[in-house]
């Protein structure tokens, strides 16, 4: 693990002489032997340092070096205006540490730790290259509730440690005992899903973001509650299996409130994120039926999500581009504009409805015989969900690539081979993954 560790460490140089093509080619070139030198096991390998790896920690540590490259490759406005790009490939790089630093800690505290330290480059990055002035306000939002939700997490972790002299994943145990305990351990990665009612800081920092904070939003940092719960489930298993399903039922009726939200946004980037919110419902019923159909749904779905979502995200900052708004009035027409565009909306757009041949299809297959196996009454919830999933994805479509376009644009430039060529890489494993998705069970 020290391997990679030390060659991001290595990458500040290249930073301090601004070489932007040379630190976004050893990202891509740091994804590709990640992928080479995975072992794909349920077991903990490559132990050392208070570090390790299994075949979770490996997908989201693949995932995150995958989107932090293509933020690179998407900020190229960064790159043209000179807008302090040393610092901002810093920034880059301190996400991808921490990252890499969380999903391989073995110690829950060490995860605790870099788990809220990821929050400061996010911070940064919507402060410094944000769009308007309420970005302040966007990032008041995301500290008070992603920081607030895990204090609880962190007197528990502590109180763990006096219990049993260790808090390694591999030697701790289940000894919750109590509701606080339950709750504690459990609400800091709720919040950052995020579950209904405690989202709101995520459609504030999505709009006033630049591109890259909202890739690596949606993309990971999301993700990173849902591994939490994965991995702190070791320790409540037992005491969870009378409140699991009050969690499902309000998260699933949660799911449904927010898809309805979706259908009244005048804005593409809030759409997008509150589709977001409505998809991580399912992944948290997923991980809280505590199966193994669960287990491995959540995990496609979080993996198919961060790529799908990243990639909408990336085409609604090509129209912001050229419009200068992000308004559903606006962005019309874009068919009679972008024709070969069309086509990456909607390979992304039925990819987020969960269409066949993506990883969000099996991922939600699986969740949906997994609650559907749980309890058959919440068949009312999924069937919910997903025709409002689907309604809401037609919707941005049809709007955004029919009808008569905006009469007081004077001028536009069609698409870039790059822009092409980073949607392309959100495409690409999207779909290739699919045929490659087994479960041994």
């Amino acid at each position: 693990m020290l391997i990679f560790l030390f060659s991001m460490l290595f990458m500040i140089p290249m930073i301090l002489l601004e070489s932007w093509w040379l630190t976004q080619f050893w990202l891509f070139c740091l994804s590709f032997l990640f992928i080479v030198w995975g072992d794909f096991n349920f077991f903990f390998s490559n132990l050392g340092f208070g570090m390790g790896l299994d075949s979770l920690s490996w997908l989201m540590i693949l995932l995150s070096f995958w989107i932090c490259s293509l933020m690179l490759l998407s900020s190229l406005s960064v790159k043209v205006t000179n807008y302090f790009i040393g610092l901002y490939m810093f920034m880059v790089l301190l996400l991808v540490v921490s990252l890499f630093c969380t999903f391989s800690s073995l110690n829950l505290f060490n995860f605790y730790l870099f788990f809220e330290f990821s929050l400061i480059p996010t911070l940064l990055l919507i402060l410094g290259w944000g769009y308007q002035p309420e970005r302040i306000s966007a990032s008041f939002y995301l500290i008070l509730y992603t920081f607030l939700g895990s204090l609880p997490l962190l007197s528990s972790i502590l109180w763990l440690d006096y219990q049993l002299g260790g808090l390694c994943y591999l030697l701790i145990f289940d000894c919750c005992n109590n509701n606080y305990l339950y709750i504690s351990m459990i609400f800091a990665f709720l919040v950052k899903l995020p579950l209904y009612m405690f989202h709101l800081w995520l459609p504030k920092a999505h709009v006033e973001a630049p591109i890259s904070g909202s890739m690596i939003l949606a993309g990971v940092l999301l993700k990173l509650g849902g591994y939490g719960l994965i991995r702190v489930f070791k320790l409540i298993i037992f005491f969870s299996l009378d409140y699991n399903f009050y969690i499902i039922i309000y998260s699933l009726y949660g799911g449904v409130m927010v898809s309805l939200i979706c259908l009244y946004q005048v804005d593409l980037k809030m759409l997008i994120a509150y589709s977001s919110v409505a998809h991580m419902s399912l992944v948290i019923s997923g991980i809280f039926t505590m199966n193994i159909w669960g287990l491995y749904g959540s995990i496609f779905l979080m993996i198919g999500h961060g790529l799908c979502s990243s990639g909408l995200f990336c085409l609604t900052n090509i129209s912001y581009e050229r419009f200068g708004s992000r308004l559903f009035i606006l962005n019309k027409g874009l068919m009679s504009f972008m024709p070969s565009l069309s086509l990456w909306w909607f390979l992304l757009v039925i990819g987020n409805m969960s269409a066949p041949f993506t990883l969000n299809f099996i991922g939600e297959l699986s969740l949906l015989n997994s609650l559907i196996g749980y309890s058959f009454y919440l068949m009312v919830f999924l069937f919910l969900l997903s025709f409002f999933s689907c309604v809401y994805s037609l919707y941005i479509y049809s709007f955004s690539q029919h009808g008569s376009f905006y009469s007081g644009m004077y001028s536009f430039s069609t698409c870039y081979f790059l822009e092409f060529h980073l949607l392309l890489l959100h495409w690409f494993p999207l779909n290739f993954f699919f045929f490659s998705c087994e479960y041994n069970l």
